[in-house]
């Protein structure tokens, strides 16, 4: 029995972490909250919460990770970029990873500004593309939320209904 509990405890920091990580670049959000699902789904040998539940929520771990990268990129197209710029926000994005929040903030502005500006020498332009990753940057962060909170909807439905 104690052993159910502190996997259950474990389970709920890790999802609780994750959480965290939606927000905070140092932490990998969307497989934290997912394997604390597993581990708590493990705590009782898989008996409430099955594979085909773990299954939907690994896929909803994939498109929480696939709107932070498609977000920015997406951002910087819809204010008028060039194709250059999204992929600049996306490379940025993924480059930003590594130093922290700030490149986190910064990584799609600056892909998508300097993607803008191999394409054309207008620097209102470019300045359009940045603005545009980082609302793209800041509606997936949103949609990652969303993600979290509906996954944490589905394994406790599956779990206690």
């Amino acid at each position: 029995m104690e052993t159910v509990i502190a996997l259950w405890l474990l389970g709920t920091v890790l999802v609780a972490a994750g959480i965290a990580g939606m927000l905070l670049p140092a932490l990998p959000g969307p497989p934290l909250v997912f394997a604390g699902f597993v581990l708590a789904a493990w705590a009782e040998d898989f008996q409430y919460v099955g594979y085909g539940t773990l299954a939907l929520l690994a896929f909803m771990c994939l498109l929480a990770y696939l709107a932070d990268f498609i977000s920015g990129a997406l951002g910087a197209k819809h204010f008028g970029a060039s194709s250059k710029a999204a992929i600049g926000a996306a490379i940025g994005a993924l480059v930003g990873i590594f130093f922290g929040l700030p490149g986190i903030l910064l990584g799609p502005f600056i892909g998508a500004v300097l993607g803008e500006l191999t394409e054309r020498d207008d620097l209102h332009a470019a300045g359009r593309a940045g603005v545009g990753a980082t609302v793209g940057l800041l509606l997936g962060t949103a949609a990652k939320m969303a993600i979290a909170f509906a996954m944490i909807g589905i394994f406790l439905f599956a779990r206690f209904l």
